[in-house]
């Protein structure tokens, strides 16, 4: 009985030892995972740019939509210069959050409520105050978006769309957890004419922000010397595939294929040589050859369903040439490049010959990328987004 007891004594004695260290292992790293970590919550009360019909006023409400404000909670993490990239950049900070936007007008546009990826980084930093730019893009929902029930609504013609902002601020820490912000910033959504009608919104606000610090003690920024850079040439080999949504007029129509459309396939390759003159900046040029399916597409109606007859092949090929500028932020890459059309074919109404692309590319493996283009027109109407894989050659 006495040995009994004895094992049961040392076995429990053993079990709440290690219970106590594992809890103290997970503390410290709870701890650990705080430093330089904090949360941000902000808010702003701005205007609505008028860049389509329904926010002119043309709306069951029969009133302008010039004004908007939003509420939004944000985690970051502090970097402090452990890799090369992040002194380069001055020491930014990444994170994610969730933005909630009201227009006024809940019964056609809805409360669309956006979960987004944060960057920043400052232009200059002193002992307390730093000048930062900062980027947002991610996801929006709850749209209530275009519909025979909601006709009006020609700016979201889905219920999901993209949301970027972008933005600029003075930061002011108060205290060793508590900093204040004072900035603006502009922002849009759209769907990337994934579904019709795509005329998006356009804003642009003040910011207010309080930050608070998680941890009380945060890591030191790292300074170490940074090697001179050897510029190189490389090529990019990239092919893309993309989708676009055209909404044809006609009463004879059902009601669901009216307000639907129809979607059209696009894809295409490119090439682009580019002279990388710095750690940051990547400056060339480059070509593209592509195919549209919505291009004289023509449109018959059988029984009140479309029947799409495709333009001739050759109709719907499509070249253009661009300048091309790349932002280099460790293995992401913020391309833009203003394009024009040299050869397409001749029609009524057509988009300009002057278009702008927009997009990002990850490298992640060797040589190999990932990207996601915006190609847009008048820089703020979409044409159809760009999903890409490619290839580089040093």
């Amino acid at each position: 009985m006495h040995k009994l007891l004895y094992s049961l004594t040392l076995i429990t004695f053993l079990f709440t030892n290690i219970s106590a260290q594992n809890k103290r292992t997970r503390d410290r790293s709870f701890s650990q995972s705080l430093i330089n970590a904090s949360l941000t919550a902000s808010y702003q009360n701005g205007y609505v740019f008028p860049t389509n019909d329904f926010v002119k006023g043309i709306n069951a409400e029969k009133d302008t939509i010039d004004a908007y404000q939003t509420f939004s909670l944000k985690y970051t993490k502090q970097l402090t210069g452990k890799k090369l990239w992040q002194q380069l950049f001055n020491y930014p900070e990444y994170g994610g959050g969730i933005y909630l936007a009201d227009f006024h007008n809940p019964e056609e546009i809805g409360l669309p409520v956006a979960f987004y990826a944060y960057f920043s980084a400052p232009f200059q930093r002193w002992d307390k105050f730093t000048v930062n730019y900062e980027l947002s893009l991610g996801f929006a929902l709850n749209w209530k978006s275009y519909s025979p029930a909601n006709q009006y609504n020609i700016a979201i013609g889905a219920k999901e769309t993209a949301y970027i902002d972008l933005g600029i601020k003075a930061e002011y820490q108060i205290s060793d957890r508590l900093s204040a912000d004072f900035g603006f910033s502009l922002s849009h959504f759209s769907n990337g004419r994934l579904k019709e009608p795509n005329f998006g919104l356009n804003t642009i606000a003040p910011k207010i922000s309080l930050k608070y610090n998680l941890s009380k003690s945060q890591n030191s920024f790292i300074k170490n010397d940074i090697p001179i850079f050897k510029k190189k040439n490389e090529f990019y080999f990239t092919a893309f595939y993309g989708s676009k949504n055209i909404l044809f007029d006609s009463l004879n129509f059902k009601i669901s294929q009216k307000f639907e459309g129809e979607s059209f396939n696009t894809f295409g390759l490119s090439t682009t040589y580019n002279r990388q003159i710095s750690y940051k900046s990547k400056f060339g040029f480059g070509a593209d050859i592509s195919y549209d399916g919505s291009v004289n597409a023509q449109i018959a109606v059988d029984e009140g369903d479309p029947d799409i007859i495709p333009g001739p092949f050759f109709d719907n090929i499509q070249m253009s040439i661009f300048p091309s500028y790349e932002l280099v932020v460790h293995k992401v890459s913020v391309i833009i490049q203003p394009s024009f059309y040299i050869y397409r074919k001749k029609l009524k109404n057509q988009s300009p010959v002057f278009y702008q692309r927009i997009g990002l590319k990850y490298n992640f493996y060797n040589n190999l990328y990932l990207g996601l283009n915006l190609r847009a027109y008048k820089y703020h109407i979409s044409d159809f987004i760009e999903w890409n894989i490619g290839y580089r050659i040093n």
